[in-house]
């Protein structure tokens, strides 16, 4: 348990720092992760997550995302989802919107690293529908590939954790597979780390304000987005 969680504090703390970049941005993100079976086998998840811009100046991003699950066993589920992200930037006083809607697929496995810590592996592709304002006609397709690793570690030490304090650890890291040449040039995309405190009011709810440190490669610059987000997880 130790080497696993320390592994993951390493790549969600001290990685990202490591990194070269050209910018620095702070922006404020807030969530809600809500997941529901309705059966051994099926159930839905959704989350709906509001983002703003460089400084907190606007609403930049609203990303909305359903999706079905098939539970396999208690470890794993599969699942099949769409999101919609409408996108607004503003410059020197020029608005423009990018809509950009998502089919995507993924895999989780839940691994055991304690009696009440789980380490969660998440595997998405994501087949990505972008438009632009700011250019006519300018519609393309391109896939992603994202990796997740999320712990949430109780702060007391417990056999069942249903209620109290806990550390959440995790870093999502994002590459392109195919067309690049019209995301960013790029095979690699974005890493996100982040480290947060949260509070288990009981075993279907949890919140939690934290610290993401989100690593951007753009076509010719990279940039750190600083964010600060509050989340809430509901489970029934």
């Amino acid at each position: 348990m130790k080497k696993a969680l320390t592994l993951l504090l390493l790549i969600t703390v001290l990685i990202p720092c490591k990194l070269f970049a050209q910018d620095n941005r702070f922006s404020g993100w807030a969530a809600l992760f809500h997941s529901q079976k309705f059966s051994d086998k099926w159930g839905m998840s959704f989350d709906a997550q509001f983002r703003s811009a460089n400084h907190y100046d606007y609403l930049q991003n609203v990303l909305l995302r359903p999706s079905v699950n098939y539970y396999f066993d208690n470890n794993k589920m599969a699942a099949l989802g769409y999101a919609y992200i409408a996108t607004n930037n503003e410059v020197a006083g020029v608005e423009a919107f990018r809509p950009e809607s998502r089919i995507w697929e993924q895999l989780i496995i839940n691994t055991k690293i304690s009696k009440a810590t789980t380490l969660q592996h998440r595997f998405r592709l994501e087949q990505r529908f972008l438009g632009n304002t700011s250019a006519k006609n300018d519609h393309y397709f391109a896939q992603r590939l994202r990796y997740f690793a999320r712990a949430v570690v109780p702060l007391k030490k417990t056999d069942a954790f249903t209620k109290g304090m806990f550390l959440g650890l995790q870093n999502e890291i994002m590459v392109n597979v195919q067309n690049n040449q019209k995301v960013n040039k790029h095979f690699f995309d974005q890493n996100r780390a982040y480290v947060a405190f949260g509070y288990r009011l009981h075993k279907k709810v949890d919140i939690e304000f934290g610290y993401l440190n989100q690593f951007v490669q753009q076509a010719s610059a990279t940039y750190f987005n600083h964010v600060l987000q509050v989340a809430i997880y509901t489970r029934l």
